[in-house]
Order: structure tokens, then sequence, then C-alpha cells
């Protein structure tokens, strides 16, 4: 029994399945970012006519060069 790194790992798993899920993942995390700091503006808001998401995302809108106001 060897106490190399190489012993102790497990095997990756690189199937065009696997890097497919994990794509689609970070594309929907990414579009619900984009949608969150760049679109939602309160009154068009998917969450009806709250400005909750609007302001805590505002600074991060500017500091993107997003315009809100």
């Amino acid at each position: 029994m060897t106490n190399s790194p190489a012993a102790r790992t497990g095997a990756v798993d690189l199937s065009a399945a696997s890097a497919a899920l994990w794509l689609a993942g970070a594309a929907f995390l990414a579009l619900l970012a984009i949608y969150f700091v760049g679109i939602d503006q309160g009154a068009v808001s998917v969450f009806g006519s709250d400005t909750h998401v609007h302001e805590f995302f505002h600074d991060a809108r500017h500091l993107l060069g997003f315009p809100c106001h």
C-alpha cells in the first residue's frame, strides 16, 4: 500500500454528458446574474412592483455600467 497522491485520487468524470450538465448550470447562473444586475428594474420585475432586488444590486449595476435611472 502506497501513500503517494496518485494512489489516493479518484477517477475524474470527463464525459460529454457531465460537461453539458456543468455548462448548462453555469449558463443558467450567468443568465440569472445578468437578469438581477442588469434587467430587474423594480417596476418591470418578475417579483411585482417591489424594488428590493433593484436596491440590493444598485451599486453593482453602476459598477458594471448598467444604467438604472
